[in-house]
């Protein structure tokens, strides 16, 4: 006799991780690390600046430091006449003031003489040698306005402003900027400790060799990807056999060892899967989503378990690592205190990720369903004309190669029935 289930509803993507995002806290760990190892990690407090850049006035251009009311109306047809009085290379600070109809030679990153507001730059001058004793002469073939060619004092930054705030994840120009102002050491989130257990009698280890109807675990090494790549750490709990007890166990063990848990399989309807119902005995609130609106991956199980979060993703390969994107990636930024990943709601009620979006030419129709997402692996190329195309690689959820084989996923829609080939598409690279 058929067993006799009742079946999940499911919620759109957005508002799925919009329901969990609300129940999940960044963690409060923080430590302080040299700023050569601080790219990649999320700040936890704001970095003040402790002085101005630039400090002085500098030239943007190799050319003449001048005053820019001497250049009114310079053309080539009718150039303005300088008297040259000193040449000022970078790393020294001038020694002459630029008076009225004078102009001193200055160099890229050169501080700016006293009284001079403008560089003209070298392309738009002709330098005439004196036979005298009176100093050669700058012949100027362009008007320059005031302030042209130069770096004002603070309009990099000024004393006592918020240099990088806290919630950056901090990038190479970030990392550039703190070197400028002589930062060495930053207070960062201490990153988030994600527990990953797969579930599956059928399951063994990557490193096994697997007997008739097993199969590698594929997922594990995955997810874990997809932590780290997120900035979190990934904390290996093992595979656990299809048996409550066990894994209830298990995810206690991982609960208490980590900010979260991951775990895959035993998330869909069928008679052996267990997670939803496991889960609900964790702690409060348990269970909130049961189900996205996404294709593949839409056995998905979302819980908060005594203030820490559980997600469930379905076995097969593919929509594993679909919904790890989707879900888990955004939940790691969000618990390791990332500004912007705690509004679930941007981005057009997209669940608030940081993949790259390109534009791509479809080739191929694409049939969908309203009224959920579908992610199609697919391979990209441009043409002659350097127009991107996205070509469907169509597979089974279970196999792992057909995103591996894949370029980007074609992103249909919550609304729409499929895609036209020849229709602009939205492709993600994850």
């Amino acid at each position: 006799m058929k067993a006799v289930h009742e079946l999940f509803t499911v919620l759109p993507p957005g508002e799925a991780f919009a329901t969990f995002g609300r129940g999940c806290s960044p963690i409060d760990r923080e430590e302080t690390v040299s700023l050569d190892a601080a790219v990649g990690r999320v700040l936890a407090v704001d970095v003040i600046a402790g002085e101005t850049l630039p400090s002085f006035a500098r030239s943007t251009m190799d050319g003449y430091a001048v005053r820019a009311a001497d250049t009114n109306g310079a053309s080539e047809q009718s150039p303005a006449y300088l008297r040259l009085v000193d040449d000022v290379p970078t790393g020294v600070v001038p020694n002459v003031a630029v008076g009225r109809r004078e102009a001193v030679r200055t160099h890229t990153g050169a501080m700016l003489p006293t009284g001079a507001d403008a560089v003209v730059m070298v392309e738009d001058t002709n330098l005439h040698p004196s036979p005298g004793a009176a100093g050669a002469e700058v012949e100027v073939l362009a008007a320059a306005a005031p302030g042209e060619n130069v770096l004002a004092i603070g309009e990099d930054v000024l004393a006592g402003a918020i240099a990088v705030p806290a919630g950056r994840r901090l990038r190479a120009a970030d990392a550039g900027g703190l070197a400028a102002l002589g930062v060495t050491a930053v207070i960062v989130r201490a990153r988030p400790r994600i527990a990953i257990l797969s579930t599956g009698d059928e399951v063994v280890p990557s490193t096994a060799t697997p007997r008739p109807a097993q199969v590698r675990d594929v997922n594990a090494t995955t997810v874990a990807a997809v932590v780290t790549a997120a900035g979190g750490v990934p904390v290996p709990g093992g595979i656990v056999p299809d048996r409550a007890d066990e894994l209830e166990r298990a995810l206690r063990d991982a609960l208490d060892a980590a900010d979260g848990v991951v775990l895959s399989a035993g998330s869909s309807v069928s008679v052996r899967d267990l997670t939803a119902q496991v889960v609900g005995r964790l702690g409060a609130p348990g269970v909130l989503v049961h189900g996205i609106a996404i294709k593949p991956g839409k056995p998905t199980v979302l819980a908060i378990c005594d203030g820490k979060p559980v997600v469930g993703l379905p076995g097969n390969p593919v929509s594993a690592l679909v919904v790890a994107w989707r879900i888990v990636r955004p939940l790691v930024r969000l618990l390791g205190g990332e500004r912007g990943a705690d509004d679930p709601s941007t981005r057009s009620g997209r669940p608030w990720v940081d993949e790259r979006e390109l534009d791509a030419v479809l080739d191929v129709p694409v049939p969908s369903r309203p009224g959920r997402e579908d992610f199609v692996p697919c391979a990209l190329a441009r043409d002659r004309d350097g127009v991107l195309h996205a070509t469907p690689l169509f597979g089974s959820s279970n196999l792992i190669f057909t995103l591996v084989r894949a370029d980007a996923l074609i992103a249909v829609p919550l609304d729409r029935s499929g895609l036209g080939a020849g229709e602009i598409v939205r492709v993600i690279v994850p």
